[in-house]
């Protein structure tokens, strides 16, 4: 089974930056308890408090696919010209290697 990993990069419109971290945010708990998940983490820039960064896991196509059509997601994805400037920069890729696990 090929593994996924989805990347996106997100730009909050100006001066919403905190609003858009509290929606991801919100959003990594529901995700990670999905089917398929292997990991689900938000990040934002150091030096663009208006730039963010999800990282993503996945077990298979199928489970990334089921993973878009989440209320939660809907939910967010309806938000999103409310809080994004511009294009979302999302990426998938095929995982290469065996995800890393976390030291005891």
């Amino acid at each position: 089974m090929t593994k996924l990993t989805n990347i996106a990069f997100i730009r909050a419109q100006a001066g919403k930056g905190d609003l858009l971290g509290a929606w991801l945010n919100k959003l990594a708990t529901p995700s990670r308890n999905e089917p398929g998940c292997i990991n689900y983490d938000v990040h934002r820039s150091i030096d663009d408090p208006d730039m963010w960064f999800v990282y993503e896991n996945w077990r298979s196509k199928a489970d990334l696919d089921a993973h878009f059509e989440m209320p939660h997601m809907k939910e967010f994805v309806a938000a999103i010209p409310s809080l994004v400037d511009g294009p979302l920069d999302l990426r998938h890729l095929t995982m290469t290697t065996e995800p890393a696990h976390a030291a005891p």
